[in-house]
């Protein structure tokens, strides 16, 4: 009998999951380490950031896998720039997960420049300089992964959100114009779009807002980052070799109510 999980083995390969210290982008990290993935644990750079990617690290390591921590502020010129060097430098990148992001939440009439300004660059413009140094080697190699976290905020915008919707509606347009270009090149590009993810960026809303929102999910309950860590890894690996240009809602079935 073949092996029937062995596409989802990721030996060899090396993945670089931004904004994984914690919740969603740890639990990705976590998985495709176990996949046989080295791991390059990004985050943006404070105290407490640095500690939980070590804590990822470790973890890593203490399991048999191989990872190393990546500090880079994504509100800083060329962030994600340089951060593509480094990890580049420590080993080539073979499968790019883009998940930092950040919400402002607030009343899109005062929204200000400061933030906008401050989500624009987290959540494109370093996507986009990610994309730039890393997709194109990738496609001369043969062979990569490109999975961008968008958001059910894509089709369902929140009102205090206009700027984070507008950005991951965005990307997922980026996704599917990169699928288009490096289909041929064996290179993949999807978009996995979470629901109501329980997460610490969202327990204030969701103690506010958590049983309307709880109604909406036909799955009857918010999801967790481990929730989508099986969709993560079918499209980080060979076994989603032949999906790209997809956006995959994990949402418990609330982008079809």
């Amino acid at each position: 009998m073949p092996d029937v999980f062995a596409a989802f083995r990721l030996d060899g390969r090396t993945a670089l999951v931004t904004g994984a210290r914690r919740e969603i982008g740890r639990a990705i990290a976590l998985t495709l380490a176990g996949a046989g993935a080295r791991v390059a644990v990004h985050h943006a750079g404070t105290a407490e950031e640095a500690r939980d990617a070590a804590a990822v690290v470790a973890a890593i390591t203490t399991a048999g896998g191989r990872a190393q921590a990546f500090g880079q502020n994504f509100v800083a010129d060329n962030a994600g720039t340089h951060l593509a060097a480094a990890v580049t430098a420590w080993s080539a990148v073979d499968i790019l997960v883009l998940n930092a992001s950040i919400e402002l939440p607030e009343d899109w009439r005062g929204i200000s420049r400061e933030h906008f300004d401050r989500q624009i660059a987290v959540n494109l413009r370093a996507t986009l300089e990610l994309l730039q140094a890393l997709v194109p080697p990738m496609a001369d190699r043969g062979w990569g992964r490109v999975l961008t976290i968008g958001s059910i905020q894509q089709i369902m915008p929140h009102p205090a959100m206009l700027v984070y919707a507008g950005t991951k509606a965005a990307q997922q347009t980026w996704a599917l114009s990169l699928a288009r270009q490096y289909s041929g090149n064996g290179v993949t590009v999807n978009n996995l779009a979470p629901g109501a993810i329980l997460t610490a960026r969202n327990r204030a809303q969701m103690a506010t807002e958590g049983e309307t929102i709880l109604r909406s999910v036909p799955a009857g309950r918010l999801g967790t980052p481990d929730d989508l860590t099986g969709a993560a890894l079918l499209l980080c690996s060979d076994a989603g070799r032949y999906i790209t240009g997809a956006n995959l809602f994990v949402d418990g079935g609330r982008h079809i109510t």
